[in-house]
């Protein structure tokens, strides 16, 4: 069921819908880009989606149907997974014995029809649909998971916010602008206690967390919004909409994962931060809870943190050849700063703990002072800083220096107090490792002075520093393609192009005769395992290590862009060749890259 560019091309032109010069500019840019037809026909308005669908279906002889006001049947529905259905734009919508009727936007994705058809193990009758359509549909899935958990809360339901919802809708006339929290005056905490442990709210967050494990979340946010509660799941870096629940569940779920998590069910206006661990015979996963009021309620944060099965090697990471030796000379120095770089959530402390498990042995001992403590290391002494008692990572270094050790880990340098004592421990025969929150690893240079450390201290005591991002790696069912003139063209004003290749063929990455146009690259193909096409994560990095000249450099006070010119001078890849590189080899995609660069 397959479309030639050249029949659509000439009904467009038949049908009168598109003039020639028109299509001819089309195919033009559809030839140069490596894009489809059908899209180029639509991005530059020469035909709507709906007049596209509408006329492949009458190419095809396949019927067009609009599902934008389809009930369609909760069994029904659900013989298409979701993940497929909001991927592959195609969805079950009626079935009459043996036959199965499907909606698709692409008619020519037969392998998304046949998978249907084995699981369903129906006939499948094809039909053509618009993106509004899917749309529409797909809100349904929401609907069937509000159904299911309204199914647990039957017949009794959750009394304690029925009634908290009486009260309030009686006075939402009165204050419009007061915090709906403060407005209700407060619940008993007898009543809180009761519904999270009330069977149905049980089920739910178990609910939530199980299908956040299955999907290999990293984090699962709860958001209250005003008629409802959004429940969210972050996936490989991106956020996704998982499910939406009934807002008379919201206090039952923030009571639950409080009595989980050991927190105070009383306590509406302020933070709170806790941490309740999950255990089976297949894993074992820490989360890591966050509660912050907000004006519909109180908004929480679970980061999931596994405890078995993390790398615990740098190559395993993605850092290879001349960054990999740059860390590893930084980290077996005696004393000295390694730092790490990189916003939140870009895997920095993932990166400390496996350098400190290459360090990790009989002969050293190791002190840390961590906030949170995200995994727990045999032979590691962790201390959690806990500043509403005074222990802060300021004063929590200075106690484990009288803790005879040989290596300190500082979770995060967030002050010049911090600082000055990481710099400090370092001059004095320790080996520091921590992170600081800048775009690179030179950047990390300013931000060390505008804490108030010396130039001669930093180049007295910094052996290296590391910036990072992470990227989704591609599935092994990648689709494979070459650049053309004009993509290399345009990539030219983001990389420096000629750079990488030069890295590339000192590496041995590809042949010594190989040019862009030959290079292989590859796509995400998305698969019934994996909608996006992506699976994991790994990091891409580059890696200035303080040399003599750098160390020159600094004590001149020389700007940061002049001594990252001398890294890489000295041969410091940068964060986006490494991407780049990772492209050519596989691992991840350009578009990921280019997502990536614009943080």
């Amino acid at each position: 069921m397959r479309v030639e560019p050249e029949q659509l091309m000439a009904f467009l032109l038949d049908g009168g819908l598109a003039k020639k010069d028109q299509l001819d500019g089309a195919q033009k840019e559809a030839t140069q880009t490596g894009k489809k037809l059908e899209t180029v026909l639509i991005e530059q308005k020469i035909i709507t989606e709906e007049e596209l669908i509408k006329l492949k279906a009458y190419i095809l002889g396949i019927p067009f149907v609009n599902l934008e006001k389809e009930i369609i049947p909760l069994e029904v529905l659900q013989i298409v997974p979701e993940p497929i259905a909001r991927k592959y734009s195609i969805v079950a919508f009626r079935k009459a014995g043996s036959n199965l009727e499907v909606a698709m936007t692409d008619p020519e994705d037969i392998q998304t029809i046949e998978f249907v058809r084995k699981k369903a193990n129906l006939i499948i009758l094809p039909r053509l649909t618009n993106s509004k359509g899917i749309a529409a549909v797909l809100k349904q899935y929401q609907k069937s998971l509000e159904e299911e958990f309204s199914d647990l809360l039957a017949p009794r339901g959750i009394e304690v916010e029925e009634k908290e919802a009486g009260e309030l809708a009686s006075l939402e006339g009165k204050f419009v602008s007061a915090p709906k929290d403060e407005e209700a005056g407060g619940v008993k905490v007898e009543e809180l206690a009761k519904a999270a442990e009330d069977l149905p709210v049980i089920k739910i967050v178990d609910s939530l967390l199980r299908h956040a494990i299955t999907q290999s979340a990293s984090d699962i946010h709860i958001e209250p919004a005003e008629k409802e509660v959004i429940v969210r799941y972050r996936i490989d870096g991106i956020l996704h909409d998982a499910m939406t629940l009934p807002k008379k569940l919201q206090q039952g779920i923030a009571a639950r994962i409080k009595v989980l998590s050991n927190l105070r069910l009383d306590e509406h206006r302020l933070p709170q931060d806790g941490r309740f661990k999950l255990e089976t015979s297949e894993f074992k996963i820490s989360f890591r809870v966050s509660i912050i009021p907000v004006y519909d309620g109180e908004k929480i944060v679970m980061r999931l943190l596994r405890e078995e099965g993390h790398t615990t090697n740098l190559e395993g990471l993605g850092i290879h050849s001349g960054s990999l030796e740059r860390v590893m000379r930084a980290i077996q120095r005696p004393s000295g700063m390694f730092l790490v770089t990189g916003p939140t959530g870009s895997g920095k402390t993932t990166t400390l703990y496996t350098a400190l498990e290459i360090l990790n042995t009989a002969e050293v001992n190791i002190s840390t002072i961590e906030d949170p403590i995200e995994y727990r290391m045999p032979r590691v002494n962790q201390t959690q800083v806990k500043p509403q008692i005074g222990l802060t990572f300021a004063a929590g270094l200075r106690s484990l220096l009288r803790q005879d050790p040989n290596i300190i880990m500082v979770g995060e340098i967030r002050d010049s107090e911090t600082a000055t004592l990481a710099v400090n421990a370092a001059l004095t025969g320790h080996l520091v490792l921590s992170t600081l929150h800048t775009n690179s690893a030179a950047g990390a240079l300013p931000r060390l002075i505008d804490m108030g450390i010396e130039p001669f201290l930093i180049a007295s005591t910094v052996n290296a520093i590391l910036a990072q991002r992470l990227v989704r790696r591609l599935c092994p069912e990648k689709e494979k393609y070459h650049l053309t003139k004009d993509q290399i063209k345009n990539l030219g004003e983001i990389f420096k192009l000629d750079d990488i290749l030069k890295i590339m063929k000192r590496e041995k990455i590809v042949a010594p005769d190989a040019t862009w146009e030959t290079i292989d690259f590859f796509k995400a193909k998305p698969s019934k395992e994996s909608p996006s096409g992506y699976k994991g994560r790994a990091g891409v990095y580059e890696v200035l290590e303080v040399s003599e000249h750098i160390r020159d450099l600094i004590l001149k006070k020389e700007p940061f862009p002049e001594i990252e010119r001398a890294a890489r001078e000295e041969g410091m890849v940068t964060m986006l060749e490494d991407g780049f590189i990772k492209a050519a080899q596989g691992f991840t995609s350009i578009e990921e890259i280019l997502r990536v660069a614009k943080e």
